[in-house]
C-alpha cells in the first residue's frame, strides 16, 4: 500500500496534507448532503405544509429554548435551519456547477480556436477578454442580468431566474478558461505531435479536441475548481443583493439575506449558520484548488 501511495505523487501529497484532507471531507459531506437533501432534510422548505409558524425562531439545541427536533434552530417561518441549508446548498451548487460547465465549454472552445488559428480571430477574442477583465465579475454578472431582465417579458422572468442567473455567472467567468487554453495551445502548437497531425491533413477540430485538449487539461482543472467557488460566491452575492434568486428560493445567498434582518434581534443563528456554511464550502473548494495547482505545477510548491 505504501509503495502504491509513493508511486502516485498526488495521492502521496494528499495523505501528507491534513488541511487538504479536511477540506476534501468537508466538501464531500456538503456535496452528498446537497445531492440527497430530499431524503436527509426533515422538512421541505418549498412545501408550506411541512413546517409551522408555531415553531418559528427556535434557537439551536444547545441554547436555552432549543429542542432536539431542530438541532440548529429554525427561522422566522418555522423552517428547520439544517433542511434550509441543505436545500440552499443544493440550489447554489446546481447554479455554480452549471455556470462553471458553461464557462468551461465557452472559454476553452474560444481559447483553443484563438490559439490554433491566431490572426484576427485571436485578436477579437482577446480584446473582448481584456475588456471583460477590466470589470469585476460581479459587475459583469449584474450587467448581463440587467440586460436579460430588459429583454425577457415580465411574465417569464420569474420562471427563468435560475437560468438567467446561471448564464450571467457563466459569462462572467469564461475569460480565465479562454486565456489559459489559448496560452497552452500556443505552447502545444510548436510540438512535434501537433505538427505531424497538421501535415497528415487532420481536421482542425480533431487536432484541437483530440490532440491538444488532453495535454492542457491540468491547468484547466485547477481553474474549474477555483471558478466553482467563485460561481457559488457570485450566486450568493447576487441573491444577497436581491438581484439573483427570490426570497422564497432557499439558496445560500437568500438565506443569508433573510438572516440579515435578524442580525441585531438576538436570533443570531438565522444569519451566522448559513454564513459559516458558505464560508466552509468556499474555503474547502479553494483549498482543493490550491492542492491541484501544486500537483499539476510542482514548481509552485
Amino acid at each position: 500500500m505504501k509503495e502504491f501511495i509513493k508511486r502516485s505523487e498526488g495521492l502521496w501529497l494528499f495523505t501528507r496534507s491534513p488541511a487538504v484532507m479536511v477540506a476534501a471531507v468537508i466538501a464531500m459531506m456538503i456535496f452528498i448532503g446537497a445531492a440527497f437533501a430530499p431524503w436527509i432534510a426533515s422538512v421541505n422548505p418549498y412545501d408550506l405544509s411541512s413546517f409551522s409558524l408555531m415553531d418559528g425562531l427556535l434557537p439551536p439545541v444547545w441554547q436555552e429554548g432549543g429542542i432536539s427536533q431542530f438541532m440548529l434552530g429554525t427561522d422566522d417561518q418555522g423552517r428547520d435551519m439544517i433542511s434550509s441549508i441543505l436545500y440552499g446548498a443544493r440550489l447554489s451548487l446546481l447554479i455554480g456547477l452549471s455556470a462553471m460547465v458553461i464557462a468551461t465549454v465557452l472559454g476553452v472552445g474560444l481559447g483553443l480556436a484563438a490559439g490554433f488559428y491566431g490572426g484576427r480571430f485571436d485578436a477579437i477574442v482577446m480584446r473582448i477578454a481584456d475588456v471583460q477583465l477590466a470589470l469585476p465579475a460581479i459587475l459583469t454578472a449584474l450587467l448581463i442580468d440587467g440586460i436579460a431582465r430588459g429583454i425577457l417579458p415580465p411574465e417569464v422572468q420569474q420562471d427563468l431566474r435560475v437560468v438567467v442567473l446561471t448564464l450571467a455567472i457563466a459569462l462572467s467567468l469564461w475569460v480565465n478558461f479562454a486565456r489559459t487554453a489559448r496560452a497552452s495551445t500556443f505552447v502545444e502548437m510548436n510540438k512535434e505531435y501537433v505538427q505531424a497531425a497538421i501535415i497528415m491533413g487532420q481536421r482542425p477540430i480533431r487536432i484541437m479536441f483530440i490532440h491538444i485538449l488532453p495535454n492542457i487539461l491540468g491547468p484547466l482543472l485547477v481553474i474549474m475548481t477555483v471558478d466553482l467557488a467563485s460561481a457559488i460566491l457570485l450566486e450568493a452575492t447576487l441573491s444577497f443583493l436581491g438581484i439573483g434568486l427570490a426570497a422564497d428560493s432557499p439558496s445560500l445567498g437568500t438565506l443569508i439575506r433573510i438572516g440579515m434582518q435578524f442580525m441585531l434581534s438576538g436570533e443570531w443563528w438565522i444569519l451566522w449558520i448559513p454564513t459559516l456554511f458558505l464560508v466552509a464550502l468556499v474555503v474547502s473548494i479553494n483549498t482543493l484548488g490550491d492542492f491541484m495547482r501544486d500537483v499539476f505545477n510542482p514548481g509552485l510548491r
